[in-house]
């Protein structure tokens, strides 16, 4: 299902579901971000079929991608439960896009159709458990949706470059009108 994003951004973008087809295009940008140990918990040496089955997540849960106009894939997301049971109504997305895309408004738009998901799915709030830190775009971007820093696990983050940086717990109840609505 595709769901336009807002009108805001510069250049035309539409969100859906990714597919087997998509993965390719996915790696390409998926690999360089994981390797270099900056924004993600993945293991830097993960490989192939491990980003894979961790990143194309079967229903319920959801993967999409950001295309743009020809078909070139910007970013993509993906969302799912974050507790299973008596918290099941609590949400997750990680994002990525291609750092070639970067500054368009991906990031935003991909955030924005999680949180829509999340509140059409019934869950009532969004929780990010790993946001590095020093990945400042990120946790802006997500203080600018409505998500507050909840806690921090200090030091519990290995930077490759700025050694042990904090590890943020962000946190957005969704009892309230969809991302997009609330602007």
């Amino acid at each position: 299902m595709a769901i336009p994003p807002p009108t805001r951004h510069a250049h035309p973008m539409r969100i859906t579901e990714a597919t087997d087809a998509d993965w390719p295009a996915i790696w390409a940008f998926f690999q360089p971000i994981t390797a270099a140990g900056e924004t993600f918990t993945y293991p830097t040496d993960m490989d192939q079929g491990q980003a894979r089955q961790g990143w194309l997540l079967p229903e319920p849960d959801h993967t999409v991608v950001a295309l743009d106009e020809h078909g070139t894939v910007l970013g993509t997301a993906k969302m799912n439960r974050n507790h299973m049971g008596n918290a099941d109504h609590i949400a997750s997305a990680s994002y990525m896009v291609d750092p070639a895309h970067r500054g368009r408004g991906v990031g935003r738009a991909l955030c924005e159709y999680t949180l829509d998901w999340a509140h059409r799915s019934g869950c009532t709030a969004m929780q990010f458990n790993a946001v590095v830190a020093t990945n400042t775009r990120a946790v802006g971007l997500y203080e600018s949706l409505g998500f507050a820093v909840v806690g921090t696990l200090e030091r519990g983050f290995r930077h490759p470059t700025q050694g042990h940086v904090g590890l943020h717990i962000m946190y957005r109840a969704l009892d309230h009108a969809p991302a997009r609505a609330r602007r």
